[in-house]
């Protein structure tokens, strides 16, 4: 073992004992009955050029001990650990990611530790030599034989002085070439016996349900957050929080059995976008001054050009889908009896390229259909209405009853030619009128969308150049994107700039009868300070400005500096508004004429004076800041999200608060640790099977 190896950093620094250790009566009498040690099994983990020992969760630990007990280890058994995304190869000794690639790392059954000599931190001895340091404990435990010395593979001396005092001793710097024996040389460090005397946090082991799952797809470049982590190591803080957050918010439902857990499993595109060789064409051009940030620009910034390249483009989605199905299919193999729903969320451009995919879906043929019958009356109802707007445009409104009666709509009536409208008695002056706006609606929509279908608002009156709805994949970058095997269920976009890239595509307005074809739910959720996320509601209401919704703190309330700083701004209006009113009742009684012998008189005009006073905080309601407005008037968002709202917007952090350009990236990167967002996340997932929170949260919808 090597003496500068680490355990876990959840292991507690210098070697403290617990606070509540457990008895051991076989340890603390000389001479007394020997108890076994407890072995716990743990795996090494490489960060950073830095080695340290993780504990397996309890439940993991016991399974690998069982597989170990039954005498497994001859055969190459495997078993399922952290949720059943590692498994370990118990012949090899062997932790293996399951479903992304990474380092394989070594584990280890552990009973006799030693702290390390940089840290602090316990580390664990070899399997082999922890069984001869417990056959010289038994021996000296048994006989009351003490002063025990023992030499490790690696030539260091451990000595049992008594149950309570073993240490272990570097090696000489420098051995002779006659192999003399180690002596006890520098400081002497701390050996215990037990997983429970290292104070090590073992961590809590997850529900074997699974109730749903969810692909999270990350954005541009290899790292995810302010500290530059994976998104492996991202998604397993996102997954982490959310068990905390079920514990938390679902406990009625976890002690009822009906939930278990959500699975959140990463999608990684850019490893496999970069290895296409485009680096090294990269690498032939860039220049070579200020050489870190021109190969940060090429690993991070250049995806978003990737993205709209068509070559590029192609390769992105092509590896965002298949490996979102491989995962699907991989995930439904290993676990047989999942019977719940998948949804998908993205963050900054992963957001995007979800979208993307998402509107490229097609439905089955089932779902056409039913879509088809649901619409038909209402599209036909409009169609006419649309004829008639036309007409009424063109100053024909008499000929109106004409087209109702032939069963006229938009459509039928870009199709007629000269013939048919004689056919139907059109006189020559108003036929020609009707032919002329019909060319020319038609040249102007193929000079303002080629190749992509318009939708047009019943109600608007504009021409073609100014057709308020646009098909939503107008300006998509020209790919075959490919299907998914499944329909998700509600798609989470963190961060995201997908109204920016619409809007930079052409797309000015959503129509609000559209929805994704394949996937029900969509969120937008960003923070207030995100450079990168952008709105999606105004695009599909642009009359009406209101707030995005608030979510609400995951301990049920607003942050108390939002509080504070709303209370401040209602009682300085509350103030402005009584102060106007005082100097307005001042100025009255000071300007009208004094009549002492009408006493009648008087106290009417201070009742009236009062009753104005009183009426003057609703005298001006625009003065009202938005802030102070608590509930948004209710407002139809359309069919994106089944009707419900859209965006949904953080609280910043009190130290936020001071400078929004300072925090300004880490707010596009806080979603992963944040656990207002894993519980919209959750209580979205949950509600389509009918679980609720505990207690509703205030201001939540």
């Amino acid at each position: 073992v090597s003496a500068g190896s680490r355990r876990s950093g959840s292991m507690s620094a210098g070697g403290q004992e617990p606070a509540q250790p457990p008895p051991e009566p076989a340890e603390a009498e000389a001479g007394g009955s020997y108890a076994a040690v407890s072995p716990h099994w743990f795996h090494r983990k490489v960060t950073g050029g830095r080695e340290r020992w993780v504990p397996f969760s309890a439940q993991d630990s016991e399974r690998l001990e069982a597989a170990h007990g039954a005498g497994k280890d001859a055969e190459d058994v495997v078993v399922p650990t952290s949720g059943g995304r590692y498994d370990v190869h118990l012949k090899k000794r062997q932790r293996v990611a399951v479903y992304w690639e990474e380092e394989v790392s070594e584990v280890r059954r552990c009973t006799w530790f030693y702290k390390g000599d940089k840290d602090n931190k316990y580390i664990p001895y070899s399997e082999d030599f922890s069984e001869e340091l417990e056959e010289a404990y038994m021996v000296a435990v048994t006989l009351d034989e003490w002063k025990k010395k023992l030499e490790s593979p690696s030539r260091e001396v451990i000595i049992l002085h008594n149950p309570k005092l073993m240490v272990h001793y570097q090696p000489a710097a420098a051995s002779d070439d006659w192999g003399s024996t180690p002596t006890e040389q520098g400081r002497p460090r701390t050996v215990k016996r037990g997983v429970e005397n290292i104070a090590a946090e073992i961590p809590n082991g997850e529900p074997l349900q699974i109730d749903h799952l969810v692909f999270v797809v990350h954005g541009i470049g290899p790292a995810c957050d302010i500290r530059f982590r994976s998104i492996v190591q991202c998604v397993n803080d996102f997954r982490n929080v959310s068990l905390s957050m079920l514990q938390a918010h679902f406990k009625k439902a976890q002690e009822q059995q009906q939930i278990g857990r959500v699975e959140f499993l990463p999608v990684n595109w850019h490893s496999a976008l970069h290895s296409t060789g485009v680096d090294v064409d990269l690498e032939r051009i860039t220049l070579p001054s200020i050489n870190r940030l021109r190969h940060f620009i090429n690993d991070t910034i250049l995806d978003v050009f990737f993205y709209n390249s068509s070559t590029y483009c192609q390769t992105i989605v092509d590896t965002v889908a298949s490996e979102m199905n491989r995962l699907h299919q991989l995930f439904l193999q290993r676990n047989p009896l999942f019977k719940g729903g998948v949804s998908i969320a993205g963050h900054s451009l992963g957001s995007l390229i979800l979208f993307d995919l998402l509107t490229n879906q097609k439905p089955s043929p089932e779902e056409d259909e039913h879509r088809e019958e649901g619409s038909r009356t209402t599209s036909s109802n409009r169609g006419v209405e649309e004829v008639q707007e036309i007409l009424k445009k063109l100053e024909l409104s008499e000929y109106c009853g004409v087209f109702e009666r032939e069963k006229m709509d938009r459509h039928a009536l870009f199709l007629c030619t000269e013939k048919n409208l004689k056919e139907m008695g059109i006189p020559l002056g108003p036929r020609m009128k009707i032919l002329h706006y019909i060319s020319s609606e038609m040249e102007t929509q193929r000079g303002a969308e080629p190749g992509a279908p318009a939708q047009h608002d019943p109600h608007s009156t504009d021409d073609g150049r100014n057709c308020q709805y646009r098909d939503v994949g107008l300006g998509q970058v020209s790919a075959n994107y490919p299907q998914l095997n499944y329909k998700p269920s509600i798609f989470f976009a963190f961060g995201s700039p997908i109204g920016m890239f619409l809007t930079v595509r052409g797309v000015k307005r959503i129509n609000p009868n559209y929805s994704l074809p394949t996937c029900k739910g969509f969120f937008n959720i960003f923070h207030p300070f995100d450079p990168v996320a952008y709105r999606i509601e105004p695009m599909i209401v642009p009359d009406v400005e209101f707030e995005p919704m608030l979510l609400p703190h995951h301990k049920g309330r607003k942050r108390m500096h939002l509080e504070l700083k709303e209370g401040l701004t209602r009682m300085s209006v509350d103030l402005k508004n009584n102060l106007l009113g005082s100097l307005r009742v001042a100025w009255q009684s000071f300007t009208r004429a004094p009549l002492p012998a009408v006493e009648a008189g008087s106290t009417d005009a201070e009742a009236e004076a009062e009753a104005s006073t009183e009426k003057q905080p609703d005298a001006k309601p625009e003065e009202t800041p938005a802030a102070v407005k608590e509930e948004p008037p209710l407002i139809n968002v359309g069919r994106l999200n089944g009707g419900n709202r859209i965006d949904y917007v953080l609280q910043e952090k009190p130290i936020e608060s001071f400078n929004e350009y300072l925090f300004a990236l880490q707010g596009h990167l806080c979603y992963w640790e944040s656990e207002d967002t894993v519980l919209l996340v959750l209580k979205e997932i949950y509600q389509t099977q009918g679980i609720t929170l505990d207690q509703p949260l205030p201001g939540s919808q």
